[in-house]
Order: C-alpha cells, then sequence, then structure tokens
C-alpha cells in the first residue's frame, strides 16, 4: 500500500455537547479511513477544518499514517489521542502476536489508560472503565461488537484522553503514565515480572508513536528509573519429592468425575516436565512407548522392566480465553516454548509414567483429533477441571500445614519438581536444558535454589585440591 493519497474527503463537522462542556469534531476520511480531531471551540475547529478543504482543493499529497497533508509534516508533528493511538497500536500488533502476548499488551496498555485522561467531568466508575478498555478497545477481534451497555464508557474513553504529544510537552506526565501501568488498582507497585512487563510493552508503545511522528523520540528511554528487585528462580519450599508426587496423583485419581483420566496428565508434568499447555495438546502419535515382552513362564504380553519411552513434542496450546484467539476456542495451538515453528523437542518418559501413559490409553484411548486428554463429554479438556482436581487433591493428599504453604500450590510445580529431580540426579545441565525447553543459563539461574548437596560436594573438591 502506498503511503500517500490524494483520496480526500472532508466532512462537516461534528458537535458534541457534554454535561459541563461542548465539543467540536473535525472529521474527515483518508484513503478510505476515517480520522477525526477534538477542539474546544467553534473556531479552532473551523480554522483546521478549512486548512485542511484548502490542501485538498490544491491537490497535495495526504499521508496515510497522520491523516493529514504531507507537507504539514515538515512543519507540523501529527496529533492523535492516547485512546485512538492504543487502538491503532494494538491493530499493529493483533496478526502477528499470540493470543497470551495480546491479553499482556491489554492488560498494560488499560493500566497505563488513567494517567493520559484529560478529565474527570463525567467520567464513569473507574472498574467501568478498565473493563472497557481491556475487553473492547485492546481487543481488535470484538472491538466494533461492544454491548451497548459499554457504550458509555467508550465513548467517555474515546472522547477525554489527551493526546499523545502531551508526553513531550509535560515530562512529568511520562513518569504518571509509567507509574500507572506497573502499579496495581489500589495504588501499590504490581509484582517485580509484571513492573518489567508491563514497562517494556509501554516502551515499544512509543517506539511505535515515533514512528508514526506523534513525538519525536521515546521518552520513556530518557526516563531516569530503577527496576525492582525480583527473582526468577524456582521457590524450593513448591517443589515436591516422590513420595508426595506419588500421594498427590493417587488422591487425583479418587477425585470424581475426571480424576482417573488426569493422573496421566498430572504425571507427564513431574516424570518429563511438560508445561501444562503441552501436556493438553500431546496426540496419541506423539509417543513412542516400548514393546510388551512375552513373560517365559506365564506365556503372556507383560511391560519390561525398566523399559523407556519418547515424547516428541511439536506444538503447544496455551490457555488465553476465546475472546483473545483467532480460532475462538479458549485454546490456539502455537510452536513451542523458545522453539522456532515446526521444530520438536524429545523428551525420555521414565518407567513409571510408561506404566501410567500405557494404562490411560488402554482406558480412554484417543479424544478428539488424537488427543490424548479430552473432557468427559469428549470436548476439550477445561481449564478450570484440572485445576479444581488437583486443589481437592492437595487438600486430601497434604497436611494442613503443607496445604497452607507453596507446596505444589501449582500443576506447574510438577515441572519445576521433575527438572530438579534430573538436576539432582546428577544429569548435565545441557541435557536438561534440552528435555525441559530452556536455554541453559535460564535453567540454572532458575533453578540454582533446588540442586542440592552441591554445595558439601565442592567443599571437599576444594579441600582435596588444597591437600
Amino acid at each position: 500500500m502506498k503511503e500517500i493519497t490524494y483520496d480526500v474527503r472532508i466532512y462537516k463537522t461534528e458537535i458534541y455537547k457534554g454535561k459541563t462542556a461542548t465539543t467540536y469534531y473535525v472529521r474527515w476520511k483518508v484513503g478510505g479511513k476515517v480520522w477525526r480531531k477534538p477542539f474546544r471551540n467553534a473556531a479552532q475547529a473551523d480554522t483546521y477544518r478549512g486548512e485542511l478543504q484548502a490542501a485538498a482543493r490544491r491537490g497535495e499529497a495526504f499521508s496515510r499514517a497522520i491523516g493529514e497533508p504531507v507537507s504539514w509534516g515538515r512543519t507540523h508533528q501529527a496529533e492523535m489521542s492516547w485512546y485512538d493511538f492504543v487502538c491503532r497500536f494494538v491493530d499493529m500488533k493483533w496478526k502477528a502476536a499470540a493470543p497470551k502476548y495480546r491479553q499482556d499488551i491489554a492488560r498494560a496498555l488499560t493500566a497505563a489508560s488513567p494517567a493520559m485522561y484529560s478529565t474527570t467531568r463525567g467520567k464513569p466508575e473507574d472498574r467501568e472503565l478498565r473493563s472497557a478498555m481491556h475487553r473492547w478497545t485492546c481487543n481488535t477481534k470484538q472491538r466494533k461488537e461492544a454491548p451497548e451497555e459499554t457504550e458509555t464508557a467508550l465513548r467517555w474513553l474515546a472522547y477525554n484522553t489527551k493526546p499523545v504529544s502531551a508526553l513531550t510537552d509535560d515530562p512529568g506526565l511520562v513518569r504518571d503514565l509509567l507509574d500507572a501501568a506497573t502499579s496495581l488498582l489500589n495504588g501499590q507497585r504490581a509484582a517485580p515480572n509484571t513492573v518489567r512487563k508491563h514497562r517494556m510493552l509501554l516502551s515499544n508503545a512509543l517506539d511505535y508513536a515515533v514512528e508514526l511522528k506523534l513525538l519525536p523520540a521515546n521518552p520513556l528511554k530518557t526516563l531516569k528509573w530503577k527496576p525492582p528487585a525480583g527473582t526468577y528462580e524456582v521457590d524450593r519450599r513448591s517443589v515436591v519429592n516422590h513420595s508426595q508426587a506419588k500421594a498427590l496423583l493417587a488422591a487425583v485419581k479418587a477425585q470424581k468425575p475426571s480424576g482417573e483420566r488426569l493422573v496421566a496428565f498430572f504425571a507427564l508434568m513431574y516424570y518429563a516436565a511438560l508445561r501444562p499447555e503441552e501436556a493438553i495438546n500431546l496426540r496419541r502419535d506423539n509417543i513412542t512407548l516400548p514393546s510388551l515382552a512375552k513373560n517365559p513362564e506365564s506365556g503372556e504380553m507383560e511391560e519390561p522392566p525398566n523399559a523407556w519411552g519418547e515424547l516428541h513434542l511439536l506444538k503447544a496450546a496455551p490457555y488465553s480465553g476465546r475472546e483473545w484467539t483467532d480460532t475462538g476456542t479458549a485454546r490456539q495451538e502455537r510452536a513451542l516454548k523458545h522453539r522456532a515453528e515446526g521444530h520438536t523437542r524429545t523428551v525420555p518418559i521414565p518407567p513409571p509414567l510408561v506404566r501410567i501413559l500405557r494404562a490411560h490409553l488402554a482406558e480412554f484411548g484417543k479424544g478428539p483429533d488424537g488427543r490424548v486428554f479430552y473432557g468427559v463429554q469428549g470436548g476439550e479438556l477445561p481449564f478450570i477441571t484440572y485445576r479444581r482436581a488437583w486443589k481437592a487433591a492437595r487438600k486430601v493428599a497434604l497436611t494442613e500445614k503443607e496445604f497452607a504453604s507453596p507446596l505444589a500450590a501449582r500443576p506447574y510445580d510438577l515441572r519445576h519438581a521433575c527438572v530438579s529431580t534430573w538436576l539432582n540426579a546428577g544429569v548435565s545441565a545441557p541435557q536438561v536444558a534440552e528435555w525441559a525447553g530452556h536455554s541453559v543459563d535460564v535453567l540454572l539461574r532458575v533453578y540454582a535454589k533446588c540442586i542440592v548437596g552441591q554445595d558439601e560436594i565442592a567443599k571437599r573438591r576444594i579441600s582435596d585440591a588444597l591437600e
């Protein structure tokens, strides 16, 4: 698409009469896209509209990116409200972004937006505004389908946010924007990982504002700001041992009606370090089990002792919610984490997991699309089903003190326990990283506190060297 066009049409000025003020909107169309700019009085709106008309009559080229004559870009800085800019940024990112990344963008920009409100007159409740911003404004897929009950909030947002250029005119506004993006509803600082993520996403958005000529430079990059101290290490208190893991799996099996079909699901996390989105997307074709051996005494086919199998993982299906996926399903398939599209990962299946998987396949077979795990009604295994089963199993298998602790608080902690077991068994870090789908440096940083006994070994080696 060309960046300029001569297809321009200027409309009649719109007048919006609010309870306390009147706003005049100049509307015009450039290459099929409608633009709108607010003014506080009729004279300013008429002047701006007249300048657009004059440029169009002279046959000047208009920019598709900013909606104004190309010649103005040499002396004028483009204007766009924060609300319109958020819509533009979200739309630009939507197609290439994974569903969970789309959610992250929506959360970050929704949190930041209150700093860009131009007034509090007629402002709906904060919760209503945040809901409208997150669910509809920051969602390209369903923005045009917003229900009538959100119309008041969306209209207020569209008419009452500052222009992006205000971030250049008011340096203090940049800090307010960052503080809002990295804070909770109660004003307290968000978790360190959330703070870093939202700061990164906000910076990406302002880089795009520079690209659109709305800002001369990204003001966030010159702001003196220290990120909060955080940790990426696994909490050692959350890691279960083998006895605890077996007790939890037994407790899962007792949960009705889904428990029996979930044992293998959780076992894959504990024995093979699968992520939940990898386990839930597992197909029968991804599993290679050892062949059964004939018992010379009974003549029956039996599981050979200490026989290993393999998992060949190709895709994962993270949970994100129907409103954020392209397919309209709660999950959307994507490449494995830290892997390029089409790249696989092979993970060994230890003998205990071989037995569990063989029993599961014998009883439940294959579900839709060859899936190993599916719901009681035959559809996709619901996110809430396995979360509830795990919570109930913890209450049965753990003591009251353990239940109140971080021990296996989430199904994901089973994966941490598996990786910790591999490392403590002496498996080399590069091999563990390959099986778990990590880089070696991330592996050692995340699981540093879960490798036990290494300090004593190191001390002995140092003593030997000194002697």
